[in-house]
């Protein structure tokens, strides 16, 4: 049985940080890394050129692997604290303001782009949010460092590079059990049934892991909460409708709240001239976007979603989203493809409608079909009326030819109750990363990384 001063689960860029912070302010530590998928230079997916169909691998190298879904992702740096999850509650705005700085700083000195949107740009918000407000958005503004898709995953192979000699990494290698006695850490238990222990650990899941780590939380008696799940589309649309947008703040983050039902509805993830792809996440097909610094395509998608609390009797928001994930790959055999004036008049695309739009999709392994088959009726008339406010900021996205894919779904429903350090109820244990429930991009994860690493370094002084 190996034994270890620190263990951390999961190498996303929750674990990486964790990994980076602990070696460099204390070399002589023993460290363990545990990742359920590839190596980032096994890492293969059959869409990343996005022409081909998803292989259904049984590790899906979009969102799980060295590197975690950032690796594939289209690698945006959220330098700002409103928005990329909730770690402000835990660490203070302030602090995670200094903190979103130092991790930055470690993206550039891997090499990332130094150009950043929307600084310098105070005039062009002002008015994007002066025409945001009269058609009942909110924009939140920020600025993005945008690394692109091969700029990320090259970033993520280079820390993989410098860890290699320092940090003991186990990729394809699951985690089963965290091992907890009367309160207090002891090690983990794989699925192949090795032990190891260590003096502290660093649960770092990605979302591919939050279903695992809910399952975890409730055996272990760890206190949790459960987070909004948000269920939506992916919207595309030719570049030049964005443009004036895209090219001023890049991501931008308009939310809404639908008139009829009152429920909150915001773009997420927004990639100028990128490629709509599937994530493969535990069998269910859903919908994601990726942008790329050198490969460009005459499209911009992003994602629409609905945010939806439940109360009593029902607790489960991570079954339900993949409910619904299911339904569509039911319905579709994958991803389900509509135009957007076919589901406005009640009927279904099919491929001939498809080609004769105006949008070409940049995802070709998509099934034409109808989305109202697939998502709630108060989902449905959400998503439409965000599309109408949307137009008025953004002239073309709510025209007949826009092209809706779904599902997208973001599963990070469950939030674990941890101290302003991230600590657990679980002597010894923290937990960071997308799969807690705190995070949702790639900043506040690397942040929440270095944030548990400092913590455990005090500890075992």
């Amino acid at each position: 049985m190996k034994s270890y001063d620190v263990i951390i689960v999961g190498a996303g860029p929750a674990g990486i940080f964790s990994a980076l912070e602990l070696y460099k302010q204390n070399p002589s530590l023993k460290i363990a890394m545990f990742e359920k998928g590839n190596d980032i230079d096994k890492r293969v997916c059959p869409v990343a050129e996005y022409q081909r169909e998803c292989a259904n691998c049984k590790s899906c190298s979009i969102t799980s692997g060295f590197g975690g879904a950032g690796a594939f992702s289209d690698g945006k740096l959220t330098l700002t604290t409103e928005f990329g999850g909730r770690l402000g509650e835990y660490i203070g705005e302030e602090k995670l303001a200094e903190m979103i700085g130092y991790v930055d700083g470690i993206y550039l000195e891997y090499g990332a782009t130094e150009k950043v949107f929307g600084v310098d740009a105070e005039k062009e918000v002002e008015q994007i949010k002066r025409h945001a407000a009269a058609a009942e958005l909110m924009l939140i503004p920020a600025n993005i460092r945008h690394l692109g898709t091969e700029k990320c995953y090259q970033i993520l192979l280079d820390m993989r590079k410098w860890l290699n000699s320092k940090v003991d990494i186990n990729t394809n290698c699951p985690i089963e059990t965290i091992i907890v006695e009367n309160g207090e850490y002891k090690g983990v238990r794989t699925k192949g049934g090795e032990e190891y222990t260590s003096k502290k650990v660093i649960v770092a899941p990605g979302r591919d892991g939050a279903d695992w780590f809910r399952e975890q939380a409730a055996l272990l008696n760890i206190p949790s909460e459960v987070n909004p799940v948000d269920i939506g589309v992916r919207v595309e649309v030719p570049a030049e409708v964005m443009n004036h947008i895209t090219d001023v703040v890049y991501e931008s983050k308009f939310i809404f709240y639908s008139r009829q039902f009152d429920d909150r509805v915001r773009t997420f993830c927004m990639n100028p001239n990128g490629a709509v792809v599937v994530e493969n996440v535990e069998g269910l097909m859903i919908v994601n976007g990726h942008s790329y610094q050198d490969k460009k395509t005459n499209n911009t998608n992003f994602a629409l979603l609905v945010s939806k609390n439940f109360t009593e009797p029902f607790k489960e928001p991570l079954k339900y989203g993949k409910y619904i994930a299911n339904l569509a790959n039911m319905l579709g055999g994958g991803v389900i493809v509509q135009r957007l004036g076919d589901l406005q008049d009640g009927r279904r695309s099919t491929e001939g409608r498809i080609a004769r739009g105006l949008v070409t999709p940049t995802l070709k392994d998509a099934t034409p079909g109808d989305l109202s088959l697939v998502l709630p009726h108060r989902y449905v008339v959400s998503l439409l009326e965000m599309l109408e406010a949307l137009d008025k900021v953004a002239p073309g996205v709510n025209s007949r030819h826009t092209l809706l894919y779904g599902v997208e779904v973001k599963f990070y429903s469950n939030r674990v109750q941890l101290d302003n350090e991230l600590r657990t109820n679980i002597e010894g244990m923290w937990a960071i990363g997308d799969g807690a429930g705190i995070t949702r991009g790639l900043a506040q994860a690397s942040v929440a990384g270095v944030v548990a690493a400092r913590s455990v370094l005090d500890s075992l002084k």
